[in-house]
């Protein structure tokens, strides 16, 4: 059978309980048709870039499929019906993904993402003398040699009239 990842969006103004009562049902509706659901994570209430019915943020969650395509046609079709669902995407893929999503690993901070590097793409260890990512100014020109300071006239009358 094909394999499938769908994601589906349902309005923020359902409970968490509500969302994964959504997803048992599609899960039926897969399983009633002989396909089976290899992973289902919930991801939680996220922003949304732009406004899709009338709404900012979105409950997410993602199911990997292994189903007929008149399965997942039926469950597309619940999914159009039902109002709390905002919006879903259905893609066939080669192979499902072992182990977490990329959306469950990278729940942690944003250092974990870039592996000790800054925003330059450059190692942190290889920042510059002042403590940032630019490189290292080169060595200063030197400057000209300037004639000494000649005294003030105050001190050279002092020194006449001595």
């Amino acid at each position: 059978m094909p394999l499938y990842e769908h994601v589906f969006l349902v309005r923020q103004d359902v409970s968490s309980a509500q969302v994964e009562t959504l997803t048992a049902q599609f899960k039926a509706i897969i399983e009633g048709d002989g396909g089976t659901i290899a992973k289902a994570e919930y991801w939680g209430v996220k922003s949304l870039t732009y406004r899709i019915k009338k709404n900012r943020k979105a409950h997410f969650s993602l199911m990997n499929i292994d189903a007929n395509h008149s399965a997942v046609a039926e469950m597309e079709r619940q999914m159009q019906l039902s109002e709390d669902v905002v919006r879903f995407l259905t893609l066939k893929v080669d192979a499902h993904e072992e182990g977490p999503s990329a959306m469950m690993r990278s729940r942690g901070g944003r250092d974990d993402n870039r592996g000790g590097r800054d925003r330059g793409g450059r190692d942190r260890d290889d920042r510059g003398p002042r403590g940032d990512s630019r490189p290292p100014r080169a060595e200063a020109i030197p400057q000209a040699a300037t004639p000494p300071a000649a005294t003030p006239p105050a001190e050279s009358a002092k020194e006449t009239a001595e």
